[in-house]
């Protein structure tokens, strides 16, 4: 699958990311890409998040890809059984562990993660050293929900801080994604 034949879907993370992040700038590559948008993105209500992107996967005409980072992965895992029907795959980045969930000042319903096979294709990128759910977490978590499992290697969070602005091999190994679809 294309890129083009798809409206491709953007959750951040807690705080909605920012501009330099590598979703902010594949969203402006992307023509089909738009970004979900929470009502606060402090308010962090697992119950909101998941109507949020429920609503914003139901308003898409074509196939839809997800692209999640952090928080917006475990939301994403959250609304899987919600949103299946119209989703393509899912590109999941950066997921945070249950115990770092329940360290964060977000909703505790957050944690922890589902684990159910999802219904659709997915892939979930992992980092080594990320500050929020060790390699072995993350590879778990993929191997559960029946996600290909990408291993950046020592990466950080995957994001800004970590020095994953632009981010190509995010980009190449999406692309990789998407053929696959």
């Amino acid at each position: 699958m294309r890129a083009a034949d798809a409206d491709i879907v953007i959750h951040p993370g807690l705080t909605g990311g920012t501009e330099d992040h590598w979703y902010s700038r594949w969203k402006k590559k992307l023509s089909t890409a738009r970004r979900v948008t929470q009502r606060d993105w402090s308010a962090l209500s697992r119950g909101e998040w998941v109507d949020t992107l429920t609503r914003d996967v139901a308003a898409c005409e074509r196939p839809v890809v997800v692209i999640a980072h952090s928080l917006g992965v475990i939301t994403t895992l959250h609304a899987a059984p919600r949103i299946a029907e119209k989703v393509a795959g899912a590109f999941l980045v950066a997921p945070p562990s249950d115990s770092a969930m329940l360290e964060l000042p977000i909703d505790p319903e957050f944690a922890p993660a589902p684990r159910a096979r999802l219904p659709f294709p997915a892939a979930m990128v992992g980092s080594s050293d990320d500050p929020y759910a060790d390699l072995l977490f993350a590879r778990h978590l993929a191997q559960d929900i029946g996600a290909q499992f990408i291993d950046a290697g020592a990466s950080g969070h995957i994001n800004v801080d970590s020095g994953h602005g632009p981010w190509p091999e995010g980009s190449l190994a999406f692309a990789n994604f998407m053929a696959k679809l």
